[in-house]
């Protein structure tokens, strides 16, 4: 399904009873609306949710900024060091605007709100520019842009910013390949499941222009605390134990920073879902939602 909301056009899909109340999930950097697994949206929706996920600003099926071409990161960093505004496509803000327009055009005036990496970022800053539609906020393996917390492990880096497939075989192998480094050590991998959901997602939409833009916006969205330690909304922060790409200071940096956040660390979770840590992370959810 489609909307036009922020002047763009973004692609979504739902699950569970509109009566129920809304959950808007949003999902990482380069990551298709579908990295929300099926089974884990359905098992939300039993819960009492009407679960909303979709697609981001340049990825998937919702519009593009390829107009805009790929930014230059390091005349983007310059001009940030340089106090200059620095020449990027849109911004989280933006991006954050998206996913309150999608609301907006599915009739929703207040929603719990779930975002994962940077989907984490864009539901913390939705928090902070539209505090009266936001019920809850869940930030999962995501950080607060603090300029003073440890960065990505260097192969967690190269993983992600690892050249993109051409072909739906390449696709499958990278994505093993990424999982084996920023995926989680203490749940078994599931290699075949893995390569299922890249080829689905390769065969889907395939469109690795729009994850610089999307960095771009990360980069330059700069240090959020100043508008997170003004939130009084609900709050629970979940970060795996033995995340190399976002290292588990960045959650603790947010629950730090969200007066009255709750932290839940999974020991053995890195920068993805297992499906062995759905259980503990739906109860968590839930019982957030549940107090609104």
């Amino acid at each position: 399904m489609q909307v036009t909301a922020n002047d763009i056009t973004i692609t979504y899909d739902t699950f569970g009873e509109k009566a129920h109340p809304a959950l808007l999930l949003v999902m990482g950097l380069g990551a298709q609306m579908t990295a929300w697994d099926d089974d884990f949206c359905a098992q939300l929706a039993d819960r009492g949710h009407y679960v909303i996920r979709y697609d981001n600003r340049d990825v998937g099926l919702s519009s593009y900024f390829h107009d805009h071409g790929v930014p230059d990161m390091g005349a983007l960093v310059a001009d940030m060091m340089a106090g200059r505004k620095p020449d990027i496509a849109y911004s989280l803000d933006d991006m954050a605007a998206d996913g309150m327009g999608l609301l907006t055009a599915l009739g929703i005036d207040r929603a719990h709100i779930c975002g994962a990496s940077l989907g984490g970022m864009i539901v913390q800053t939705m928090a902070i520019l539209f505090p009266d539609r936001v019920k809850t906020l869940t930030s999962i393996m995501s950080t607060t842009g603090n300029p003073g917390l440890p960065p990505a492990s260097p192969e967690a880096m190269a993983a992600l910013t690892s050249e993109r497939a051409n072909n739906v075989d390449q696709a499958m192998d990278r994505a093993v390949a990424v999982s084996n480094i920023i995926g989680s050590p203490g749940f078994p991998k599931d290699e075949s499941r893995t390569r299922a959901k890249a080829k689905a997602s390769f065969e889907r939409a395939f469109y690795p222009e729009g994850v610089a833009r999307q960095m771009a916006a990360v980069v330059a969205h700069g240090d959020r605390r100043p508008g997170l330690n003004k939130l009084k909304v609900p709050t629970l922060v979940i970060h795996g134990s033995a995340d190399p790409l976002v290292p588990v200071t960045g959650g603790i940096d947010t629950q730090e920073n969200i007066p009255g956040a709750t932290l839940m660390l999974i020991e053995g979770m890195g920068h993805d879902l297992p499906p062995e840590t759905w259980d503990q992370i739906i109860d968590g959810i839930s019982a957030l939602t549940g107090r609104v």
